[in-house]
């Protein structure tokens, strides 16, 4: 089928799975995997993409490949990660697979060294490019940059920032100081302190932050400094059974030295409540495990042995944190607080609490927890009773009149103070980290910057069988930061294009602005409901998600739990939790505790405990921290971030941009472990289907070439000053050997191809050499062009003085051509009829010659002859002189045949008598001349007649095309109308075809995220629940029950079975039936092949198979209307020629290389039957229904439109002579067993 092409059908686990094409139908596509001959995949036209021709090649950047689909982007990254090439390119956005293992040298000094001032694409990919360019483009354009690095948890975000950072450090730091080493030591420090464990990254940050590494004037990194979003507060009480807490906690259990240990009191994991439910097993290697005591070590750590990972070591990182805050400036007492307020931390976890056994009510610290109060008391620097008392019980103060009245302590249940314990906890963590990233800002001052690269390193789109409210602020920031790309990279862009006038064709991408209203909109949004949920005196979970469904009800987002994919989220109540539907795929989130982790407040009582530590630290911690009195002036977590995330948007959207994205090959986080559906879901949504082809038609690189001119204007000689800024842009870049496609001009910029960059960067120097040798080259490329242009110039004149020459003997010829056509018009009959009658006196000879054998009356003979000749001679002098119409010419002429014929009897009669036998034999040749004679005068007539049918057969044929045309344009209003009727229609069906294929697209990404989870977590998950179908129009719905009408169903009919059965069968309503649905089958599928063609200048010539204005009159013709049907017995038989041209030749400038020819056609009824190309240069194409139909044009003769061009049509003869002479009837029987038209068949003789 089609040569076995090789295509991408989708497959549930790898994504892709490679195979060739068996069959086509109507609305899929039947592929056999190469892995599993003899069974075939159907699937849809739209999910099938063609295959790459080798399929080991990669490309370094996937506009590169020759296919720009899913699939190709898929098996491109697929083929590089199994070689260990971890980065590719998509134009200048970075694709960076997680290798999860250290991959030697790629990240050292000697390959920053390497791509220092080396432009994109010049050497393989790499962060470390994408961080040269964000500077080159810092330097030039005088602008701060940014790089957002995103991606799901473990995808490998933190490290490509480190290594970012390495970069930017190591290439441009001032050597004078320790500022830009500083600003990698920030890294395990902030790691140490906010990042941990999750079931899906083993060192996952559960921060986000935004490092800025400030430049001054010289471009050289001057200082720096980082905010910070939205710290998991939560992990620090309750973490999963896979998960740990924050790495700090682990490190100083296992690394502190054991003064420190005893002097904070520091056990095993497993001997803190706030670590024991999770994990406790360190992160260690062999080399520390030796040095490990059993005393620090978990029950679970002697069981099951240590945790591994390249890059974590508790033991190690404890000194690796200790010595990055010596390097930030924190001195030794600074340093032992920290870590006393970690251990603090710890030991608050363990303070129980049991129910009072007095008759006031409330509840007490258990005898057990005595100790680890009288610890706690003692390492935050508090009175152990004031501590009791917080913990149990908290302050009222009543109101009279608006004045504030009697302070009341009011006990604490068991569940009220174990939340005000946590709530302790949480708030002295968060300040302790807010503490640490201040700290790092005052270690990394900058003074006079000019600008800035900002990095973006933020936690990655979440999902768990368990979503709380840090997954719903993180996958918020997500939708917020994908909604940035889709603006940044897909709208921006477009509008950019379109404003410049570069006619670049649109792109479509989902757009998630309804999910960020969800969330954010004033009013119905879910952060502002949760508030108004919060300041209510009773805040109840379950009425907030009551509220949020009320006031959200229809919104395509937002769900019920009950329909979600995964059966664990379909057990909740409908008060229990909400499902969104992310760019990402669907989330159900638990609303249990949304009220609570949106309240950043602890009770006064508290906090004024806090305020009197003797701990200067923790005083310093709290310092300025205001003290709620009321319910009301709670601290909204939600509105906190978002107010910081409306920051950051506007920081990046004031720079420019670079992306890296991040995407996690497996869920097992295993090396060279590639899981290929999980891959594709990342990519799709990250955007880079839509990216690639808009960049693969795009141009990511530009500058407005005023300003480029400007920058080489003082460096120009006076000769090159005066030229327009357009022309010495075009100048310098044809004299860097770019080519007309690789650059293009808007209306004020001048735009890159992709792969360009090199070539971008070196125009865009700046320094005196590099502009002095470019112009330089400019001058040269100018004397050439020049020269070139003086060189055409001449040939030209030459050339049209020729064509002048050449013109004027022309018309002179025209002249005597035409001044002859008149005369033969005007004197033709008269000069026939004068050399008949002058033949007639050639009779008169013979007659002479009869007579003077004659031996008797002779002379009276001779009278008579005499007489004759007189009368031929009066008859031609009347045909010179006298007007004479030619039934009158035939009149004279014919009584003078009598007269002479007469005559000649009775000489013959005469002569008879005394002649022998060999004058008999004379004058029987003599009549046999004469028969001749009459014979050539007949085959002259029968010629005459014969060119006078053909012109009557083709004026006949002109008059059948005009009433064809009157009839149609008839038709044509009356179609219009329809047409319209049907384009309304068929306009709503496409919008509600639009919205129901995103709710189809929305659903398979649900699918697949429930997928990947319930592979984690052993859940089942829902087959996929389609939307309702597709309501159709009155009109489509008619045109649905007409089709169910047929007698025969086609539609499960393979392809082959139908050309079978066009061949073969001698019923003719089946062999119409079998016609329209073959033909609609190869409509469906050259529409498919013309969506995916190749990314070359030569695919259209491949996949040509008719003139561009016949495929164009057919793409923007209305839909027809239905037609009386024509059986093929009573078919027309009609004969086309048109001018042909392939769309790859028509704007090549070597004229000579350009292969014009004649396209022919002949149809059979309502499709082609036989078609040609005959080209003056090289080998005529002759293609017949049956043998060649996947070459052969599959567009019926209305949709064609060949019947309204005028002197298109030609005759059967005409078509014939042409298709003889080029072979066509020997081709015609080399393949008779194979031709589907029954006209060729009869005509020919041809048997099957």
């Amino acid at each position: 089928m089609d040569g076995g092409k090789k295509v991408w059908v989708p497959h549930p686990t790898e994504g892709f799975k490679l195979g060739r094409i068996v069959d086509i139908g109507s609305d899929s596509i039947a592929i056999e995997p190469f892995d599993a001959p003899g069974t075939t995949i159907n699937a849809i036209y739209d999910r099938t993409f063609p295959a790459e021709e080798y399929d080991n090649k990669d490309c370094e950047d996937n506009c590169g490949l020759m296919y720009l689909n899913e699939a190709t982007l898929l098996n491109n990254v697929r083929i590089r990660y199994m070689k260990n090439q971890i980065y590719t390119y998509t134009a200048n956005i970075l694709i960076a697979l997680n290798p999860y293992y250290e991959m030697q040298d790629l990240y050292s000094s000697n390959t920053i060294k390497k791509y220092q001032g080396k432009s994109l694409g010049t050497l393989p990919p790499h962060v470390f490019a994408i961080a040269d360019k964000a500077h080159r483009d810092m330097k030039v354009n005088k602008t701060s940059q940014s790089i957002i690095v995103s991606g799901e948890s473990g995808a490998g975000k933190t490290e490509s920032t480190k290594y970012i950072l390495k970069y930017l450090a190591e290439s441009w730091g001032t050597h004078a100081g320790p500022v830009e080493q500083r600003i990698l030591d920030s890294n395990p420090l902030l790691e140490a302190f906010g990042n941990a464990k999750t079931v899906r990254n083993n060192n996952s940050s559960r921060f986000g932050k935004f490092v800025e590494i400030h430049f001054d004037k010289k471009s050289l990194v001057c200082g720096g400094f980082i905010s910070h979003y939205l710290l998991e507060k939560s992990r620090i009480c309750i973490q999963s059974g896979e998960e740990r807490n924050y790495h700090i906690f682990y490190r100083l259990c296992a690394g502190a030295p054991e003064d420190l240990k005893q002097k904070l009191k520091l056990g095993a994991p497993d001997s803190f409540q706030y670590l024991k439910n999770g994990c406790t097993q360190y992160f260690i290697s062999r080399a520390s495990e030796k040095a490990l005591n059993d005393n620090r070590k978990s029950k679970e750590y002697l069981k099951k042995g240590s945790l591994r990972d390249p890059v974590l070591d508790d033991v190690r990182d404890y000194k690796v944190c200790d010595d990055a805050m010596t390097k930030m400036g924190v001195n030794a007492e600074d340093k032992l607080a920290i870590f006393t307020i970690v251990g603090a931390v710890l030991h608050l976890g363990n303070i129980a609490f049991e129910d009072s056994e007095g008759t006031k009510g409330g509840c007490s610290v258990t005898k057990a927890s005595e100790d680890t109060l009288t610890t706690v008391a003692s390492l935050i620097g508090v009175d152990k009773e004031e501590l009791r008392e917080s913990l149990t019980s908290r302050v009222m103060q009543t109101s009279r009149g608006g004045s504030k009245g009697t302070a009341i302590k009011v006990p604490l249940k068991v569940g009220e103070a174990q939340s005000g314990r946590d709530a302790l906890a949480k708030a002295i963590y968060s300040k302790l980290f807010d503490y640490i990233v201040h700290r790092v800002n005052q270690a990394i001052p900058f003074g006079s910057s000019s600008n800035y690269i900002g990095v973006l390193d933020i936690a990655g789109f979440e999902y768990f069988q368990v979503n709380s409210f840090e997954q719903f602020c993180i996958n918020y920031c997500n939708e917020k930061l994908q909604q940035f790309f889709n603006e940044r990279i897909l709208n921006e862009e477009q509008i950019l294009y379109e404003k410049e006038g570069l006619n670049v064709r649109k792109i479509q991408w989902t757009d998630n602005q309804d999910c960020i209203e969800l969330v954010e909109l004033k009013g119905s949004g879910i952060f502002d409901l949760l508030d108004e949920e919060s300041k209510l005196p009773t805040p109840k979970p379950d009425h907030f998600t009551a509220e949020v469904h009320n006031r959200n009800k229809n919104h395509f987002r937002l769900s019920h739990p009950r329909k979600s994919k995964l059966k664990s989220h379909r057990g909740l109540r409908d008060d229990e939790g909400f499902l969104i539907r992310h760019f990402a795929g669907a989330v159900c989130y638990h609303t249990n505790q949304f009220i609570d982790k949106n309240n950043d407040a602890l009770h006064a009582y508290l906090v004024l405990l806090i305020q009197d530590s003797k701990n200067k630290m923790v005083q310093k911690l709290f310092e300025g921290t205001k003290i709620n009195s009321g319910k009301l002036q709670f601290s909204s977590v939600g509105t906190k971030f978002r107010q910081q995330l409306t920051v950051l948007m506007e920081k990046l959207g004031s720079t420019g941009t670079n992306f890296i994205r991040c995407i996690k090959p497996n869920s097992k986080m295993a090396d060279h472990l590639y899981e290929g559906a999980q891959i594709l879901s990342q990519l799709q949504c990250a955007g880079m289907i839509s990216v690639l082809d808009l960049m693969q038609q795009g141009f990511p690189s530009r500058t407005q070439f005023a300003d480029l001119y400007s920058m080489y204007k003082s460096y120009l000689p006076p000769e090159l000053s005066r030229l327009d800024a357009r022309l010495f842009c075009k100048s310098l870049f044809k004299a860097l050997g770019l080519s007309d496609k690789d650059f293009k001009f808007g209306l004020t910029k001048v735009f890159f191809r992709p792969g360009k960059f090199a070539e971008f960067d070196q125009i865009m120097k700046s320094d005196p050499e590099n502009l002095a040798e470019l112009i330089k080259k400019v001058k040269k490329w100018l004397i050439c062009a020049r020269w070139r242009k003086a060189q055409w110039g001449a040939l030209s004149v030459i050339k049209l003085k020729n064509k002048i020459l050449y013109r004027n003997s022309m018309y002179i010829k025209i002249q005597k051509t035409v001044r002859m056509w008149k005369c033969q018009r005007q004197f033709k009959p008269k000069f026939e009829y004068v050399k008949k009658v002058k033949a007639l006196q050639g009779q008169m000879a013979m007659m002479g010659q009869i007579v003077s054998q004659l031996k008797k009356d002779k002379e009276a003979a001779m009278k008579q002859v005499k007489d004759i000749d007189n009368v031929i001679l009066d008859h031609l002098k009347k045909i010179r002189t006298v007007k004479m119409t030619r039934p009158e010419l035939d009149k004279t002429y014919n009584n003078l045949v009598i007269n002479m014929d007469n005559q000649m009897a009775v000489l013959k009669k005469k002569l008879e008598e005394q002649k022998n036998a060999e004058e008999q034999e004379r004058l029987r040749k003599l009549q046999e001349e004469m028969e001749r004679e009459k014979k050539r005068k007949l085959e002259e007539e029968k010629k005459r007649l014969e060119e006078e049918k053909q012109r009557k057969l083709k004026i006949e044929m002109e008059n059948r095309r005009k009433k064809e045309e009157e009839e149609r344009k008839k038709q044509e209003e009356i179609d219009r109308k329809a047409a319209e009727i049907l384009q309304a229609q068929l306009k709503e069906d496409a919008k509600a075809n639009a919205q129901r294929q995103q709710l189809l697209e929305q659903e398979h990404r649900d699918r697949e995220l429930a997928l990947r989870l319930a592979s984690e977590d052993q859940n089942e998950v829902e087959d996929i629940t389609l939307p309702p179908p597709l309501q159709r129009s009155a009109e489509a719905k008619a045109r649905q029950q007409a089709a169910a009408s047929k007698k025969y169903d086609l539609t499960k009919w393979k392809y082959a079975e139908l050309r079978d059965a066009i061949n073969t069968s001698c019923d003719l309503e089946l062999l119409d039936a079998c016609r329209e649905e073959f033909h609609r089958r190869l409509k469906v599928y050259h529409s498919w092949k013309s969506k995916n063609k190749k990314r070359t200048d030569g695919a259209d010539a491949e996949e040509q198979r008719a003139p561009n204005e016949l495929v164009a009159n057919a793409d923007h013709a209305p839909p027809p209307p239905q037609r009386k049907h024509i059986s093929e017995k009573d078919a027309p038989q009609r004969y086309f020629r048109i001018p042909f041209a392939r769309k790859a030749d028509e704007y090549r400038e070597d004229t000579g290389a350009k292969s014009h020819g004649m396209w022919y056609a002949h149809f059979d009824g309502k499709w082609i039957a036989r078609q040609m190309e005959i080209y003056p240069d090289k080998a005529s194409i002759l293609l017949i229904a049956g043998i060649d139909d996947i070459q052969m044009c599959e567009l019926s003769m209305e949709e064609t439109g060949l019947t309204k061009k005028q002197g298109a049509e030609i005759l059967e003869n005409e078509f014939e002579n042409e298709w003889e002479k080029n072979g066509g009837m020997i081709y015609l029987k080399k393949n008779a067993a194979k031709i589907s038209s029954k006209f060729l068949q009869q005509k020919f003789g041809i048997s099957k």
